[in-house]
């Protein structure tokens, strides 16, 4: 647990870097140049920057699938499922972790309650098949995620099938 509170304060930090404002003497937040208010109502930002989101952890499940064919068939779908869903506007954020067994991958749902965020992370075949279990948190983090996915189709080479 210890572990997933400094990854999520490492990310709440790199996320909310650019929402982060001094507080002037008479207790005002200085004003910033940039601001760009058409930008911030379509990712709705609120007045640092920020929104609500619901952080995914995927760890790894009890279910071993010893058949490659049937496992190569989940996760596929698993595949699959991000994608319709990154198409929906629904999941921002994706990827796995690297040697940090139990924990396997992430999502940031753009949904502001864990029963959204649990009946979308149960439309994942790897969850359905028991290879991943999940824990659902809120989290408070730049409204700027909401264009990753617009970003990163443009340096996606390949399609991740």
């Amino acid at each position: 647990m210890r572990s997933l509170k400094i990854v999520l304060s490492a990310f709440i930090f790199i996320t909310g870097a650019f929402a982060v404002t001094a507080t002037a003497q008479n207790g005002t937040a200085p004003s910033n140049p940039d601001y760009d208010e058409k930008l911030a109502k379509e990712l709705g930002a609120d007045d640092y920057g920020m929104r609500s989101y619901v952080f995914c952890v995927l760890k790894t499940g009890p279910a071993k699938i010893e058949d490659a064919a049937k496992r190569n068939e989940i996760f596929r779908g698993h595949f699959a499922n991000m994608g319709r869903l990154a198409e929906q506007g629904k999941l921002v954020l994706a990827g796995p972790f690297g040697e940090a067994e139990p924990w396997r991958g992430m999502y940031i749902f753009n949904v502001t309650t864990i029963e959204e965020a649990e009946e979308l992370v149960k439309t994942d075949p790897a969850v359905a098949a028991g290879i991943f279990v999940y824990e659902l948190k809120k989290l408070y983090g730049s409204a700027a995620l909401m264009k990753i996915n617009e970003i990163h189709s443009k340096v996606q080479k390949k399609k991740i099938e």
